[in-house]
């Protein structure tokens, strides 16, 4: 176990965020994690908007991105990105995971909220998962959402021959609508049986920013950055829009992107 200053506004994808203390968790470190009940961990801190003062803040080591097989699955460690599960998925022509391509994080952080694109969620592929250092099915995901409380280590995915090209042409569509610019992905969770983004974009958000950050206007749910802006600023647009949308349909927003502070 060590601890490092990480600065937030270089290291999380949407490039807000100050100089924070976190604890890094090494092999060694595995046999105790049960009993880190206290510590919230990162990833890759994609969909994430941290505070400065954020406390408690954890990331597992390099020793936790790897690849292992057997006949049955394929075992990923916590900190192995998508794009190394997608490649070698496609490499060994597996399938399930296609929209990884589009997909970036950690393979514990795509698993924690059951990250996907439309229809295709990591729950389809996704046998168990190594949590406080012990292996469990009973995961709970469900949209946008998991049941999982503790450190997640390792994820082993079924293992099914027949990589879906078509699959992955239909995701490198949808990624066309994805901003250039530093983002955490989709701000909000689709509320039942309408889209966040559509309810934005009739809400005059699509395109609005505050101080650098904002709603992206190539897709209203993308919380985009320009530059500049602070984790203040980001919470205040997150709430304002939130209150926008609220007012005028009388629907609540649930943020998918999660807030450290």
């Amino acid at each position: 176990m060590r601890e490092y200053n990480i600065d937030f506004a270089k290291y999380s994808s949407l490039k807000i965020g100050g100089v924070t203390p976190v604890v890094v968790l090494e092999k060694s470190d595995e046999e105790h994690f049960s009993t880190m009940q206290e510590y919230r961990y990162i990833g890759h801190a994609y969909n994430l908007l941290v505070s400065p003062n954020a406390p408690n803040l954890a990331m597992l080591s390099k020793e936790f991105d790897y690849i292992l097989e057997s006949e049955e699955w394929v075992e990923v460690g916590a900190m192995t990105p998508s794009g190394k599960i997608f490649a070698f998925f496609r490499k060994h022509n597996l399938c399930g995971l296609e929209f990884l391509q589009a997909l970036p994080g950690s393979a514990g952080g795509l698993l924690m909220m059951n990250a996907g694109m439309k229809q295709y969620e990591m729950k389809d592929v996704v046998l168990s998962a190594c949590v406080n250092g012990v292996w469990r099915q009973d995961l709970g995901l469900a949209y946008r959402r998991s049941a999982i409380c503790g450190l997640i280590s390792a994820v082993r995915f079924r293992k099914k021959l027949g990589f879906r090209e078509e699959v992955l042409q239909a995701c490198k569509m949808m990624r066309k609508t994805h901003p250039k610019l530093p983002s955490c992905g989709s701000c909000f969770k689709n509320p039942s049986g309408d889209y966040a983004g559509r309810l934005l974009e009739l809400a005059g958000l699509k395109g609005f920013m505050k101080n650098g950050v904002g709603f992206s206007e190539q897709h209203a749910n993308f919380l985009a950055h320009k530059g500049g802006a602070s984790f203040e600023d980001a919470l205040w647009v997150i709430e304002y829009a939130q209150k926008k949308v609220q007012d005028r349909f009388g629907i609540y927003l649930e943020p998918e992107v999660r807030i450290l502070d």
